[in-house]
């Protein structure tokens, strides 16, 4: 049973099954107030995924299927709403996903479902089933499949998570710990994002960790640690409508540092290239990366054709874990 998120960043591989129901949406809608005001100040990740709409495409159907059959908790996830009514390709119009940090337990997380179902349909469907709730101060919590738990913020968004992280994020709401928009730098970078199909800002940490990972052996050639104290935060957005792209955003300390680390990502690339296969080289050519002030912006794109094969290549099984 699954009872807590996976401690730190939720995984490429997570996101790509989500990102995979997104396929042709053009707009995407910003977290509404209830599900803003349950994350916590000392946020390490925020993903947001549209999931209003599913096209038709060979891309989507391959990726779900290679994720999906090595990410068992998104099943676990699935059947947890499932197992309430809720339809997750039908009766959800966003999904966000927040880690944040605790100072006793770690990093915990939890997750907002909003879409056309409504609390009325599932708490019949729940009483039908005889499931009762515990109270936390105004709050039903029913229990879910998976060892989930969740709660209504309104009559069409759902909170779930652990125990534990539901009730830090019902705290938040009541004004009993902080809340993400006194987190200036997180509130700034998701301004800058939220309007996408899929999202996400990522803490200092969190995108010391990304930048590190993604350099991989390359980080000690290029001495990655003297210039990682100063990246500040990460957001990043992806599109499927026009063939794949990714758009990365690292927001440093000044201009010079990042000048520095973009210097140092493409070396870090020329290096990899080295050993890369035929396919791996096919997706770092196709990933610039430019620094403007203080911030140093990675994209990413090809077309379905070519994601397909990237999606099999060690490459990507890498980062997908």
């Amino acid at each position: 049973m699954m009872k807590t998120f996976k401690a730190g960043l939720f995984s490429a591989a997570a996101v790509a099954a989500l990102v995979t129901v997104t396929m042709g949406v053009a707009t995407a809608m910003p977290l509404n107030s209830s599900a803003r005001g349950v994350v916590p100040a000392d946020l390490q990740q925020l993903i947001s995924v549209d999931y209003r709409a599913m096209a038709d495409s060979p891309t989507a159907t391959a990726l779900k299927q290679q994720i999906m059959g090595t990410q068992p908790n998104l099943q676990e996830f699935e059947a947890a709403l499932k197992g309430i009514g809720i339809n997750p390709d039908k009766d959800v119009d966003t999904l966000a996903f927040a880690s944040f940090r605790t100072a006793k337990m770690g990093v915990k997380g939890v997750g907002v479902a909003a879409g056309p179902f409504t609390m009325k349909a599932v708490l019949k469907k729940l009483t039908v089933a005889k499931i009762k709730p515990t109270k936390y101060r105004t709050s039903n919590i029913y229990p879910m499949d998976g060892g989930f738990v969740m709660t209504f913020l309104d009559d069409s968004t759902l909170l779930f998570g652990e125990m534990s992280a539901l009730k830090i994020a019902l705290d938040t709401r009541d004004g009993l710990a902080l809340g993400l928009d006194t987190n200036e730098t997180m509130s700034d970078m998701m301004s800058n994002v939220d309007s996408s199909p899929v999202w996400s800002v990522l803490d200092q940490l969190g995108t010391q960790n990304v930048m590190l990972s993604a350099l991989g052996d390359a980080a000690k050639v290029a001495d990655f640690d003297t210039i990682k104290k100063r990246l500040l935060g990460s957001e990043y957005t992806m599109n499927f409508t026009s063939g794949v792209n990714f758009d990365l955003t690292v927001v440093t300390s000044d201009s010079m540092s990042a000048a520095t680390l973009s210097s140092l990502v493409k070396a870090g690339l020329l290096y990899k290239k080295m050993s890369a296969t035929p396919t791996e080289k096919v997706a770092m050519d196709n990933t610039s990366v430019d620094s403007d002030g203080s911030n140093v912006s990675f994209h990413f794109k090809s077309t379905d054709q070519q994601f397909q094969s990237i999606m099999h290549s060690q490459l990507f099984a890498a980062v997908s874990h």
